[in-house]
């Protein structure tokens, strides 16, 4: 069952993600970003799929409540003409065939040249379930990144605001 479940969520996986990018019933941005949240959604059942229980929540709660939120405040308020929405630039098409070109180079040669590197000795470590490594390695470690991470978060959110801003004079 769990073979069957891992192949439907990263069916809808796959496709969601395609459908973000690449929308045939609809232009609209928001279309696309309900679309994301479907794909965050799926990989938190990919996450859950790994007993990876705690990042399939937070998956969930930060990125498909907290950051979509995000995303959808700034599509509504730049509120982009229906004109500027479809224009297609050629080298925008271009870069993102070289990026989807090189991911699957990197997955390729990933399947067939890599091979898993564990010491006949050791074995995986056991922390199904465990958050307070993870908290403290956070914490600790990844600090200075964290805290980085939430003023550039500020810093767009304020942006937005400043951006989309009428002239009320």
């Amino acid at each position: 069952m769990q073979d069957v479940l891992f192949y439907c969520f990263a069916a809808l996986t796959i496709l969601c993600g395609f459908m973000v990018v690449a929308n045939p019933w609809s232009r609209n941005p928001v279309t696309s970003a309900m679309f994301l949240v479907l794909t965050i959604v799926s990989l938190a059942g990919l996450f859950t799929l790994l007993h990876a229980f705690f990042l399939a929540a937070v998956q969930v709660l930060v990125y498909a409540g907290a950051v979509m939120v995000l995303f959808l405040f700034v599509i509504m308020l730049l509120d982009l003409k229906e004109e500027a929405r479809r224009k297609i630039r050629g080298f925008g098409m271009i870069s993102g065939g070289i990026a989807v070109a090189a991911v699957f180079g990197i997955i390729f040669k990933t399947l067939v040249f890599d091979t898993p590197r564990l010491s006949a000795g050791l074995s995986a470590p056991n922390l199904e379930g465990v958050t307070k490594p993870l908290g403290e390695t956070l914490f600790t470690r990844y600090l200075l990144p964290f805290e980085i991470l939430s003023v550039l978060l500020l810093v767009a959110m304020v942006g937005v605001i400043l951006l989309s801003k009428r002239d009320l004079r």
